[in-house]
């Protein structure tokens, strides 16, 4: 297998703060990741290094067999599919649906006097048609819903054909129905062959897709466990990296937590 992702010794340091230190990371093509960990964890760094939208301070990032520091990452960034909260702030209130996800195509946020293919519209309509939003292409996107925001994201994060999707915290703001739906969607998008490989960052195990093969546990920028997921999520490093002493449930390939109270 191919590794996507290949991290080596890697450190991000802001002013006399380490945000992450130490992480060596590999990540092949048919691997779908989760990582978690509690707020200031460094999930969100790792992403942003991940979408070769920030250059660590030490160490090898490397990035669909490119190198940080060696490559126009304008011309990376495109293979990379990203839906974050960041990249949403930067989408006009007053962009439609439909132009939302096609404009993806170009690296834009919002349509200008750039034209388009037919087939590019086509591929926008087919995304939003799979995630539920094809009957909303024309509705504005500072109309939806959160979870309609969402859905909206991945389906931009998709339009290039990615071959590394990355979400960050797509579950942020959901009610239970729209965070269920979501996981269900991309439990469905982790099942299919030709989906890219995956990474979701979040802090909950509730949105922990079904099908998703590995985990990450970050805590103050470092990693505590890393692995397989079954052999990842255990009840002993989910409780040293949230600090707290945590009664791990896992059924269906869906993963929840509480703290343990002793008498």
């Amino acid at each position: 297998m191919t590794d996507v992702l290949s991290f080596a010794g890697i450190d991000v340091v802001r002013g006399n703060k380490n945000l992450l230190t130490g992480i060596d990371w590999q990540v092949e093509e048919d691997e779908r990741w989760v990582v978690l960990g509690p707020n200031g964890a460094g999930k969100t760094t790792l992403l942003q290094i991940a979408a070769a939208r920030m250059h660590p301070t030490r160490g090898t990032a490397s990035i669909l067999d490119e190198t940080l520091g060696r490559v126009d990452v304008f011309e990376l960034r495109p293979r990379i599919g990203l839906s974050s909260g960041a990249l949403a702030s930067h989408i006009p209130a007053h962009e439609t649906v439909l132009n939302t996800v096609v404009t993806a195509s170009y690296g834009t946020t919002g349509r200008w006097r750039e034209r388009y293919d037919p087939m590019d519209e086509r591929r926008a309509f087919s995304l939003l048609h799979a995630w539920g939003m094809s009957t909303l292409i024309n509705r504005t996107f500072g109309s939806l819903s959160d979870g309609e925001r969402k859905r909206v994201q991945i389906a931009r994060a998709l339009m290039t054909d990615p071959e590394l999707l990355l979400l960050d915290e797509p579950g942020a703001g959901l009610d239970l129905a729209g965070r269920e739906d979501l996981v269900a969607r991309l439990a469905e998008l982790a099942a299919d062959e030709d989906a890219p490989a995956m990474v979701l960052v979040t802090h909950h195990l509730e949105e922990i897709p079904p099908g998703f093969t590995h985990a990450m546990l970050l805590d103050a920028g470092a990693i505590v466990a890393a692995g397989p997921i079954e052999s990842t999520l255990t009840e002993a490093n989910l409780s040293a990296t949230f600090g707290m002493d945590l009664a791990l449930r896992a059924e269906g390939g869906r993963y929840s937590a509480v703290a343990r109270h002793t008498a």
